[in-house]
Order: structure tokens, then C-alpha cells, then sequence
């Protein structure tokens, strides 16, 4: 585990508020321990992986004057925006397309975007660097219907990045709100989706699919999760993205129905679903929506698996497992303050109970901490 905490940039930008400190946050480990306290479970171990180079996944902000682009994140509270050339936990590959990008916006003359305004062009940078091939899927986000106006500064950087370039995209996104990206997606060039690897699937990310910047601490988690479901036992999988979970524990299950509700996530699914052999595909269910509409897909499952977003469990999806609980619910949490409140509800009918609790420490540096829980019909 690499122990460099050294942050060229001063002070550090706001997506590091606890630069420097080892280990979770201590607010957020006192409130797991005094859970697993009430219900009577040992200390939480906590699980964490590399402090430096590891985000494969970022988002930055594009602002500042014609000539003078800054590409980094937000002051809290604030448009302004931290420029982090940079970044010693972003991978040194999103660091030199952020570079790349930053040159060509100059070269091509291309504005960068004002909120107060409501002017300017390029309004955020997406990149994903692609871990098998060492190549990043690029984004470009812009205050324009069209790609048109930035022809010349996709072109320049689809040469300047060379064999470093999985694919590059345009994004408009013309609201006056602080969305990040719009719902549509032009491929300039490259391939449709980055494909990761997760208990042997292919799983595909196409640029608006939801994904997580830490991979290797993301598959230690799919690792504990496949490692709570028994062999041969129906499935239930609520939240389910792009099938980075679903789609690794297909050999372990006999079937499995899968929840989700984002049209990108759920292209890239089928784009997963795609390349599976038919006995495989055979097993697997996709169930579109909320997963608070979606819930009844709980029944008859052996084991259910939610994986929702920071709010947590929908309240209709929460009433239904207290009240029919699975055999094994496995949670895995983003939202502290909403896991404590979904515990709390699960658990209130006596008919699910907390049996194990562990953390993994996916984004170091801040208050995050992403949580698995295992309760079992009491």
C-alpha cells in the first residue's frame, strides 16, 4: 500500500478535505463501532487499498478566461474553481488528458463556461482511464447543442492523445443548473464502452453510466459481496448499475433479477448481457425503474442485494424487506446518515438482524466510507 500523502497544490483542493490522515474518517468510524456495538458485533475492520494514483474516474470543472482554462474542482460553496494539473490520487493518465485537454481549449480558442453568465463553451472534463489498456475515455462537456464549435479541440486532442485515447465524446448539457452532464451522448470517436472485469464478466460503462473511481477497492467489495451469496440461490439484485455485482456472482447463482433505473447504466448492462453465453443469459431478469416500484422482484429471493445512491434505500423497497425479509439481505452503503436510518427501519419489525458489518475506505482523504452489511432473517 503506497503511503505518499504529499499534495503538490496549496491548500489541497476540496475533494481532499482530510488530505494527509490514514484511515477512515473518525466520525465515521465511531458511528459504525457504536453499531456494531448495539448489535452486539466485534469492532468494524476496515479495508483500504492505495492512497495515491488510485481514482480512475473524474470530473472537473472547465472555467476561467479565453487563453487561461482552469480544469479542476469547485471551492466548497463556491464556482471557482481549484486548477489541480497535478493530482497525486488521480492517475497519472487523467492528469496528462487534463493537460491535453487544457492546450487544445487554448490552441482552439474555445471558452471556457461562465455559470453567473450563463456564456462560454466548455463547461466540464470527464475522463475514465480504461485499466486493461491504460487508455481513457474522454468526455467533453459544453454549453452548446452542437458539436460544431469545438471540431477543432476534439480533433486536437484525438491526435494529441494518440494510442493514450480509448474514445472521446461530446456532451451537451445548455441548462443553467449545476447537472454536470446532459442526458446525450456523441461518440467522435472510439469505442462504445470501457470494459472492466469483475468475477470473470465483461462489464461495460458506456460515458454516462454511473461508476466508481476506485477499482480496486470496488472489487474488494464485489469480492465480500459474491462471497456472502450461496451457491445455487435465487437473487435479487436492486441498484444495479451496469452489473459490476450482478454480473460477477452469475456463477454462483441459479437465477437473478436485476433493478435499475438510469437509461446509461442500463445500456450498459445490456451491453454486458450481450456478451454472456445463453446459459448464462438465461439466468438474468432485467427489471427497469425505481426500485421502490420494482420490489415485488424480491419475491421469492434467497438473497437480495441493494446498492443504492447517498439517500439511500427507497422508502417503499426499505417497508417490503422488513416486512418479507429475504434470507440474507447484503447492503452495500455510499451514505452513512442514510445507512443508519435504512438500519434502523430494517431492523424495527424484529424480523431482519445486523450480522456483519465491514468498511472499506474507497475515497481516502475525505468523510466518505462505503459500508457492506449483512442482515439475515432472525
Amino acid at each position: 500500500m503506497s503511503t505518499d500523502t504529499s499534495c503538490p497544490h496549496r491548500p489541497p483542493c476540496p475533494g481532499c478535505p482530510r488530505f494527509g490522515e490514514i484511515g477512515i474518517a473518525s466520525a465515521a468510524r465511531d458511528a459504525l463501532d457504536e453499531l456494531a456495538r448495539v448489535h452486539g458485533l466485534p469492532e468494524v475492520s476496515v479495508i483500504s487499498g492505495k492512497t495515491a494514483g488510485f481514482r480512475l474516474r473524474a470530473r472537473l470543472a472547465i472555467r476561467g478566461r479565453l487563453g487561461s482554462p482552469k480544469l479542476g474542482l469547485f471551492e466548497l460553496g463556491t464556482h471557482r474553481v481549484v486548477h489541480i494539473p497535478h493530482c497525486s490520487v488521480q492517475h497519472p493518465l487523467i492528469n496528462r488528458v487534463a493537460g491535453v485537454v487544457r492546450r487544445a481549449l487554448v490552441d482552439a480558442r474555445v471558452t471556457s463556461y461562465s455559470d453567473k453568465a450563463h456564456l462560454g463553451l466548455a463547461r466540464y472534463l470527464q475522463v475514465v482511464v480504461e485499466r486493461s489498456s491504460q487508455t481513457a475515455q474522454v468526455v467533453i462537456v459544453a454549453n452548446s447543442a452542437t458539436p460544431e464549435p469545438l471540431a477543432a479541440c476534439l480533433d486536437l486532442i484525438r491526435e494529441r492523445l494518440g494510442s493514450e485515447l480509448h474514445s472521446l465524446w461530446f456532451n451537451a448539457n445548455r441548462e443553467r443548473s449545476n447537472t454536470i452532464l446532459g442526458p446525450d451522448f456523441l461518440n467522435w470517436c472510439g469505442p462504445a464502452s470501457v470494459v472492466e472485469h469483475f468475477g470473470g464478466a465483461r462489464v461495460h460503462y458506456p460515458p454516462g453510466a454511473f461508476g466508481q473511481n476506485n477499482l480496486d477497492v470496488a472489487q474488494e467489495i464485489i469480492e465480500h459481496v459474491r462471497a456472502q451469496i450461496p451457491e445455487g440461490a435465487r437473487v435479487a439484485e436492486f441498484y444495479a448499475g451496469v452489473g459490476a455485482i450482478g454480473l460477477s456472482v452469475l456463477t454462483r447463482v441459479c437465477e437473478i433479477r436485476m433493478n435499475e433505473v438510469g437509461p446509461q447504466s442500463l445500456h450498459g448492462l445490456e451491453l454486458g448481457l450481450a456478451q454472456l453465453d445463453s446459459e448464462n443469459r438465461a439466468k438474468i431478469s432485467v427489471i427497469p425503474g425505481q426500485a421502490g416500484a420494482a420490489r415485488l422482484a424480491a419475491s421469492g429471493a434467497q438473497v437480495v442485494i441493494a446498492d443504492p445512491p447517498r439517500k439511500g434505500l427507497d422508502p417503499q423497497l426499505t417497508e417490503y424487506l422488513s416486512e418479507h425479509p429475504p434470507e440474507r439481505l447484503v447492503y452495500v452503503s455510499c451514505g452513512l446518515e442514510s445507512f443508519l436510518s435504512d438500519t434502523a427501519r430494517l431492523t424495527s419489525r424484529g424480523e431482519l438482524r445486523l450480522g456483519g458489518l465491514t468498511a472499506f475506505n474507497l475515497l481516502p482523504f475525505t468523510a466518505h466510507v462505503e459500508t457492506v452489511a449483512r442482515f439475515e432473517r432472525a
